[in-house]
């Protein structure tokens, strides 16, 4: 493999990875979360929960419960879809190459490298697809914890307040894995740009770095988000004072 790829190639693939992977550390541990997009929607997900237990009918939290599974199901069958298009593009890697040789495009020529490109695309996807299979998972969890919450005027006012912040921290999570999956088919379009070269390679990369950014420190969702954030961060704040599940870790 190293004599096949060029040293742009690897300079290339290594920016790819530090951006995908120190973004992901950037939007999940480092003390600058907390002013992502990601974060306060956290916030509003831990205060849905806590204004869940003040509803006498909860078709309505149900309903976004089936949105949300539903939502995630669809990229996890995409992701499906892709790698099976990777599989596709293995099988005509001979022809591929012949006919962007007689269209003149910019792919390589090399049959190695071009099946090394369609691996790591197919990689990318496989990655999505086990964060958003899990993140259906969590969100299923968080939903039967729902289910599990006393009724409105229950006596058991802690344990109401505990089953919340417990559904609440299960639903955090799958939307952490989610975000994580939808990372992955976004700069899958920058590995994308490795089919160009590895110059295209490492300015996709940037393009899709600089769009991510954007939308979680400087978007306007971010901002219409932040509007109402104090309220959110006064009702998480319930559900955090009765759950203690190590949720600070996106990983669990």
């Amino acid at each position: 493999m190293m004599n096949v790829l060029s040293l742009t190639d690897l300079i290339a693939a290594g920016w790819f990875l530090f951006a995908w992977f120190g973004f992901n550390l950037l939007i999940d541990l480092s003390p600058l979360r907390h002013k992502t997009l990601a974060h306060a929607m956290d916030n509003y997900r831990r205060a849905w929960m806590i204004s869940m237990t003040r509803r006498p009918v909860r078709i309505m939290d149900t309903a976004i419960t089936s949105g949300l599974q539903q939502g995630t199901a669809f990229f996890a069958s995409t992701s499906l879809i892709a790698i099976g298009g990777g599989f596709a593009l293995l099988n005509s890697t001979d022809v591929i190459l012949q006919v962007a040789t007689d269209l003149s495009l910019p792919v390589e020529s090399s049959r190695a490298l071009w099946e090394i490109k369609v691996l790591g695309l197919m990689l990318i996807f496989a990655y999505g697809f086990f964060k958003f299979g899990w993140a259906y998972r969590l969100f299923n969890y968080s939903s039967i914890v729902m289910g599990s919450v006393p009724e409105v005027g229950s006596p058991e006012t802690e344990a109401i307040r505990k089953l919340a912040g417990t559904a609440a921290e299960l639903n955090v999570l799958a939307g952490r894995h989610f975000n994580s999956g939808q990372r992955a088919f976004f700069f899958s379009i920058g590995f994308m740009g490795w089919f160009g070269g590895p110059i295209a390679f490492a300015v996709m990369t940037l393009a899709v770095l600089i769009v991510l950014l954007r939308r979680q420190f400087a978007s306007r969702a971010r901002m219409a988000v932040l509007s109402g954030h104090k309220l959110a961060l006064s009702l998480s704040a319930e559900a955090d004072e009765y759950t203690r599940t190590g949720s600070s870790n996106p990983f669990t």
